[in-house]
């Protein structure tokens, strides 16, 4: 069996400025002894840091990097995705990174943080930036 760490930093609003912030660093005494296999992280909001913090300290991990933001309207460019991960592979192996979402687009069962098309299209970019990062890292 697998084991995953999943952590948010907020998703009860769209307004960046009232969500948690600041880089990893002072959860790396606590994250680095966890019995976990991946750890899943937001990165696609600048409010998380750089990842150089996890890269140099959990590069022995996978990593779900997040690279679209459920509480934006704005669809991340591919290349945008691209570049965060070709930053990730810097630390980690092609075969330890996965795409995902900060967090998810919906916090609570009637109120979704996006609406649907916005959430398909973003969806949609991680799709084909993983499609480049593979043609290109195998």
């Amino acid at each position: 069996m697998r084991i995953g760490l999943h952590i948010c930093r907020g998703n009860w609003s769209k307004q960046e400025e009232v969500l948690l912030k600041g880089d990893y660093a002072r959860l790396l005494p606590a994250l680095q002894p966890m019995q976990i296999d991946q750890f899943v992280l937001e990165y696609a909001t600048p409010r998380a840091g750089d990842i150089d913090v996890v890269g140099k300290h959990l590069a022995d991990r996978e990593l779900g990097l997040g690279v679209v933001n459920p509480r934006t309207d704005e669809v991340e460019p591919v290349e945008y995705i691209v570049a965060k991960a070709e930053k990730a592979l810097e630390y980690y192996r092609p075969d330890q990174l996965f795409l995902n979402t900060d967090c998810g687009f919906g916090c609570f069962a009637s109120r979704s943080v996006n609406v649907e098309e916005v959430a398909f299209q973003k969806l949609c970019a991680i799709v084909e930036a993983a499609k480049i990062l593979r043609s290109r890292f195998g």
